[in-house]
């Protein structure tokens, strides 16, 4: 078996991987992902245990013990690019014998689950609710760098959407991916489900407008307008997408969890955001310890 050029893939003096500064002994095999650093703390509050802490730039890891399951939690930073580089370290922690530098025979799969804040697209998901992704809708065009292998059903829903909102020559490709349906099963029960669609950044590719005028003016509208058999765009915010589309290709389940702090067709915002975020860390950290 070929090793991996020291190019490919940088190591730390310790051995540790390169950017997440992570020895494969510090991982659970359950790892929930936040893009606030700040809000690491805020899941490992709950713990009761913390045998881990580390951090590197954005990166901050804490791994503990919730309810008698070992989980770790790790900050990711902003966008989709941050997640390229988190979940391939990850898999690499788990898949590749790091001193040897080779893919081990066997493979393992991590459960990866994100935490995070959105933007509503629906009147009728409000503010402070909770909404489960079902599929990633990648508008930002990390995945076009990877092969991407979609099945009968994604690659119905990503065909429609390229008709809906086709890029014009000026916009990266869209691509999509689902969520893990043993995820699904154990955390999604009393939330709204849909599509997650994954943006490049938070201003103008956000539909918002400040001191510019937009290229795509009927961003949100078209987002909010669009449908396909039984699915519609629940939300937007800036991982998602890239979370299921490297985890589809790396053989890991994952799924996302959004608390809503504003809705983009009401122009309401929440008032309680830190409360509500709360509320659904705790809620999914129980279902996690059930599974």
């Amino acid at each position: 078996m070929s090793k991996i050029p020291d190019s490919e893939l940088i190591l730390n003096s310790d051995g540790s991987v390169y950017h997440l500064n992570l020895l494969p002994e510090d991982l659970s095999d359950t790892v929930i992902n936040v893009g606030d650093p700040d809000r690491v703390s805020m899941v490992s509050k709950f713990f009761q245990q913390i045998e881990l802490k580390k951090q590197k730039r954005e990166f901050v890891t804490h791994t503990g013990t919730y309810k008698g399951k070992r989980i770790t939690v790790l900050s990711t930073g902003i966008g989709t690019d941050n997640i390229d580089i988190v979940y391939n370290e990850l898999d690499a922690l788990v898949n590749i014998d790091l001193k040897k530098r080779e893919i081990k025979k066997g493979l393992s799969s991590l459960n990866l689950i994100r935490i995070g804040t959105s933007g509503s697209l629906q009147t009728d998901i409000p503010v402070d609710s909770f909404v489960f992704s079902k599929y990633g809708l990648g508008l930002d065009g990390l995945l076009n760098f990877y092969r991407l292998k979609n099945n009968e059903t994604e690659t119905g829903l990503i065909e429609a959407f390229r008709k809906h909102y086709p890029n014009l020559g000026i916009l990266p490709q869209s691509y999509l991916a689902s969520c893990s349906s043993k995820l699904e099963k154990s955390i999604s029960t009393g939330m709204h489900k849909g599509i997650t669609a994954s943006c490049s950044g938070f201003y103008a590719p956000q539909g918002r407008v400040l001191r510019y005028e937009l290229a795509r003016p009927d961003f949100i509208q078209s987002l909010h307008s669009f449908k396909y058999k039984d699915e519609r765009i629940t939300n937007f915010e800036m991982e998602t997408g890239a979370m299921y589309g490297l985890a589809s290709i790396l053989g890991h389940h994952c799924c996302s969890v959004n608390a809503i702090v504003a809705n983009r067709i009401t122009n309401e915002h929440t008032h309680k955001g830190e409360e509500t975020m709360n509320q659904m860390i705790e809620l999914v950290l129980d279902r996690i310890a059930a599974m």
